[in-house]
């Protein structure tokens, strides 16, 4: 049987897996494979790190919760996600940086080719 701390690990990604179905079709896989690599790279740290962990990923689930507009009007995609302030990024380590520009980078190629699809999708309609 799962132990408690399990049971909320669990819970609390599949709520991440479910709000990003809010996200833009072209974020999703993007989203579900870093929140999966994120949970799996974390399965055996420590107690601290744990908490640490789970407090983060808590943060963003409500943070994600309340910009995808879960409990009222959906936000227009344009205004999910947030800047992150001097002292967070003068707190991360040279790996958790290089990472974050990584996901900066596939997020806005993502971005970019869905914009262009879209475009296609709507260039195609009016020839018709």
């Amino acid at each position: 049987m799962a132990t408690p701390h399990v049971k909320r690990v669990r819970i609390l990604y599949k709520t991440i897996l479910r709000l990003h179905r809010g996200l833009p079709e072209s974020l999703q896989p993007l989203g579900n494979q870093y929140a999966k690599d994120e949970f799996r790279r974390h399965k055996t740290c420590t107690t601290h790190e744990a908490t640490l962990f789970m407090n983060e990923w808590t943060d963003y689930a409500i943070n994600l919760a309340t910009q995808l507009g879960v409990k009222g009007k959906p936000n227009p995609v344009d205004q999910i996600g947030r800047n992150l302030d001097e002292k967070l990024l003068n707190d991360l380590r040279d790996e958790q940086i290089s990472q974050l520009y990584e996901l900066l980078v596939a997020a806005k190629s993502e971005h970019h080719v869905s914009l262009e699809n879209e475009q296609n999708d709507k260039d195609a309609l009016t020839r018709k």
